[in-house]
């Protein structure tokens, strides 16, 4: 699937936010759970935001979006069908661009993302695709293998 369109300026920031011993304390070994966040999006704090490397665009669900205090009339109107959630499509209901806030003062980051508002039920309120994760420089650095 691609979106097609004027890609939107981004501004570079020297900002780097990565995830330090602090964070590994809740944290019980082996372990292979999911990487879920709680940023700001649109002024709203919201849990429960999976970061998949998977997903090509950023989703949010419609009770999300609704719950966010936003209507129908605030999305642009999208026909690029969505596929992944149980292998079946998922109607897009729209697109919609918010600011997303990433981290804490002083080490906070804010890119306004696209996101793709669907009707789907889902135990998370939101997914930060490939194109969210590399707007908020959440991807690794580049490693050396010796």
């Amino acid at each position: 699937m691609s979106i097609v369109g004027e890609p939107s300026k981004r501004s570079k920031s020297d900002l780097i936010l990565e995830f330090g011993d602090p964070d590994l304390e809740v944290l019980k070994f082996p372990q292979d759970d999911p990487l879920v966040i709680t940023p700001i999006i649109g002024n709203c704090p919201v849990m429960r935001v999976l970061v998949d490397n998977g997903a090509y665009v950023d989703i949010l669900f419609l009770d999300t979006f609704i719950k966010m205090g936003y209507n129908d009339s605030q999305l642009t109107p999208s026909d690029a069908p969505i596929y992944g959630f149980n292998h079946m499509e998922c109607k897009v209901e729209g697109a919609i661009q918010l600011p997303v806030t990433i981290g804490e003062e002083p080490r906070e980051a804010t890119q306004m993302l696209n996101f793709h508002v669907v009707t789907a039920v889902s135990i998370y309120n939101a997914i930060m695709g490939r194109t969210g994760i590399h707007a908020s420089r959440l991807c690794p650095q580049p490693t050396t293998w010796y």
